[in-house]
Parts: structure tokens; C-alpha cells; sequence
């Protein structure tokens, strides 16, 4: 009997089983759809993590009163009851840094409107409060006018430069420089406008205006207010000696002892992604364990389905060995059956996963990726389940005996 033969009676088979067939497909897909699903939304979400933190100028690192990620409602409220780095704090750690890295603060507020004349955005632009040093650590560039200057920010002037939104919707194609821009009955004259950079995480960076930090906690008061600051070392090589005189730095100006703990975070880009590449792992692993769970009872439902089979195609197996049908060409089908069975289960469920995973990866505005090596080993398992679940039923049925075979009713 031909190989080609052997895999056509296969197909044949369980083309005659629609229902029976679709039941152990529909298993053994759910099993492979919640790996597959998984990882393709775990890879897309680590390809924009890492395309997202690249909005971070290079060699650069945060220092902060709250850490970049946390699951613990205790820890959190650990954090909590840290002491705010204030401005004077801020402003200390700047001067002590020097010329030894380029220092950046930063606080804002978010769900701003910003108004000219007759024309306002939605009300979810965000105000930031920020010096000279915003434009390279966050990889911004001046499109037309000038930067905040260290001026500005000493004397807290009523100044701004506008992201690349906030100027599309209130001027269009007019000249924005030295117009005025009401946030919240503050008036800002327009110095500058910034280069458009488009979306991060599937949120636009162009939705923002920028003002004197001075400015910012005179309109918003001081109190209850903590500044993140952004720390850039000359290059990479210098980026660890700068991240430990920086948070020594911060020890001093903070006015811990040496035996106290430090009561902010440092973090920079690198462990932000190990971060999130241990919270991905420990999915990952859930997810194979619950899909192994679920590929073993679809196994164990490919087996019964196929001794099923034999049981009911006990004559025809008579039939066949009596008319020279050998026993490697019984346990074939019977083999075939099982593996394209799983096989058909294993793409179903790969592309049910991709695409679950992909629609998930969509609406939560990360990348959109396809995980070949899972997908592989997805049905690489899934022909090892049907060759091994399979095994048995086709061995019985080869070894049936043909004469007891065609009495069989």
C-alpha cells in the first residue's frame, strides 16, 4: 500500500467522523490557542516596551519617590509614606551633579485644556513643568522658536513651547510663536514648538505643552508635590559610575545616614525590560502549564477516539489484512489518523491563537507579532500527541487477528 494511499484512507476516516473529529480538534486546539495566544501578546508587549522606552534619551536613568513598577499593595504603601523630593531637594541634587551628567526635572499634570481665543483641545493634554534639559532626555527637538531656557526657569517666567498636537488643533497652519495659550486662567506666551514624535504605548507624545518647573509649582503650589528627575551620563561607558554618584548624591541631599535605606528608586531603561521579562517569564510559565494540562486531556482523547475507531472498523481491518494489507500499513493509518487529527487541532489553534493574541495586542496598542518559534513548537508537541496517544490504538489494531477480525459484528 503507498505511503500517499495510507494518508488518503486517513483522511477519509475522519471525514466520516465530522462530529467525533471535531470534538478531539477543538481540544487539543484550546490547549495550543492558550500558549500561542499568550506568547504572541507577551512578545508584542515586549517589542513596545523596548521601541517605547527609546523615547528616554540615551544613557539615561530615573530617580523617583515611586518605582517604575509594582504589584504589592504593601510595598505600595511603603512607598507612600516616603518623604516627597521636593524642589529644594531637586534643585540640591542638580547643583551637587554639576557638569558630571545632564540633570532633568520634571513634574506634571495631566487633563489639561488649552484655549486661544475661540479654539481649545480636548481636555487631556498634559502640563509639564520641566527645565532646559527636557528636549534631549526625553529625545524631543525644537521645530520652530526656542527651547526653555535656564532663565526662564530661575525667574519662573510665564512661558511654554508646544507640543506638535496641542498646536494642530489651536492654530492650524498660523504662526504660534508669541501668541498666548490659557491653561486653567494662566496665560503662557508660545516660544517654541516641537518637532512631532508620534505615539509610545499608543499614546500620542505630541499632546503636551511645556512650562518653567518654577512656574508650575507657583500656580500648583509645592506642597504635596514630588519631582522626577531624569540623570544623563556622558556616554555608556560612564552610565554606571554616574548612576552611583548620583544616587550618593541623592543619599546626601536627602540627609540619610549611612546605615538608612535609600527612600527613593534609581531605574533606568535596561531594568525596566528585566523587569518586565521576569513578570513575562512567570506568564509564560503559567501558560504552558495550564496548555500542558489541557494538551494531555486532549491526548487522552485522541487515544479514546481512536480505540473507538478500531472497535468499529474491527471487519474492514479484517478485510484488509485478508486481502495482504500488512501490519506496518494497519498501524500507519491508524497512526496517521491520530497525528493528522492532533496536527489539524495544533493549526487551528495556532491561528486562533495569533490572532486572539494579536486582537488583544490591538486594543491595548502594542505591537502586532507572530510567535514562529512557539507556533513551531506548538506542533512539534502536537504530532508528538498524536504519535504517542496514538501508538496503542494503531498498534491493537494491527495486531488484530484478520480471521476473528471478519467475524467481528
Amino acid at each position: 500500500m503507498l505511503l500517499i494511499e495510507i494518508f488518503r484512507l486517513a483522511f477519509s476516516s475522519l471525514m466520516s467522523n465530522k462530529l467525533r473529529s471535531s470534538l478531539t480538534i477543538l481540544g487539543i486546539a484550546v490547549g495550543v490557542f492558550s500558549v500561542i495566544g499568550v506568547m504572541t501578546l507577551i512578545n508584542g508587549m515586549r517589542t513596545s516596551i523596548e521601541n517605547g522606552l527609546n523615547v528616554l534619551g540615551a544613557n539615561s536613568f530615573q530617580i523617583s519617590k515611586w518605582p517604575a513598577i509594582s504589584f504589592s499593595s504593601a510595598d505600595w504603601s511603603r512607598y507612600r509614606n516616603r518623604r516627597d523630593i521636593t524642589y529644594t531637594i531637586a534643585s540640591r541634587f542638580k547643583e551637587q551633579m554639576g557638569d558630571s551628567a545632564r540633570v532633568n526635572l520634571r513634574i506634571g499634570r495631566g487633563g489639561q485644556t488649552v484655549i486661544n481665543r475661540d479654539r481649545r483641545t480636548n481636555p487631556n493634554v498634559q502640563l509639564a513643568g520641566t527645565d532646559e534639559n527636557f528636549i534631549t532626555a526625553f529625545n524631543y527637538d525644537v521645530a520652530v522658536g526656542r527651547n526653555l531656557g535656564p532663565d526662564d526657569v530661575e525667574y519662573g517666567r510665564p512661558v511654554c513651547v508646544l507640543g506638535a498636537d496641542v498646536v494642530g488643533m489651536l492654530f492650524g497652519a498660523e504662526e504660534a510663536l508669541g501668541r498666548l495659550v490659557r491653561i486653567n486662567s494662566q496665560n503662557y506666551a508660545v516660544v517654541g514648538v516641537l518637532a512631532s514624535k508620534g505615539t509610545s504605548f499608543g499614546m500620542s507624545q505630541d499632546n503636551l505643552v511645556l512650562t518653567p518647573i518654577t512656574r508650575w509649582l507657583a500656580i500648583y503650589g509645592r506642597a504635596m508635590r514630588s519631582v522626577s528627575i531624569n540623570v544623563q551620563a556622558p556616554t555608556q561607558a560612564d552610565m554606571a559610575a554616574t548612576q552611583e554618584k548620583a544616587t550618593g548624591v541623592m543619599r546626601l541631599v536627602r540627609g540619610l545616614h549611612p546605615e538608612d535605606l535609600n527612600d527613593f528608586e534609581v531605574f533606568s531603561n535596561e531594568s525596566l525590560i528585566e523587569a518586565f521579562n521576569k513578570i513575562a517569564d512567570i506568564v509564560a510559565i503559567a501558560a504552558l502549564v495550564i496548555s500542558g494540562i489541557a494538551l494531555l486531556a486532549s491526548g487522552v482523547g485522541v487515544m479514546n477516539i481512536m480505540l473507538v475507531s478500531v472497535t468499529e472498523r474491527t471487519k474492514e481491518i479484517g478485510v484488509r489484512k485478508s486481502i495482504g494489507a500488512k501490519k506496518s500499513n494497519i498501524l500507519l493509518q491508524f497512526l496517521a489518523e491520530a497525528v493528522a487529527l492532533s496536527l489539524i487541532g495544533g493549526v487551528a489553534g495556532v491561528a486562533i491563537g495569533v490572532g486572539g493574541g494579536n486582537a488583544v495586542a490591538m486594543f491595548m496598542h502594542t505591537a502586532i507579532t507572530f510567535p514562529w518559534m512557539w507556533a513551531g513548537v506548538g506542533l512539534l508537541v502536537c504530532g508528538g500527541i498524536g504519535i504517542i496517544f496514538g501508538l496503542y490504538p494503531a498498534w491493537k489494531a494491527a495486531r488484530l487477528d484478520p480471521i476473528e477480525a471478519l467475524r467481528y459484528e
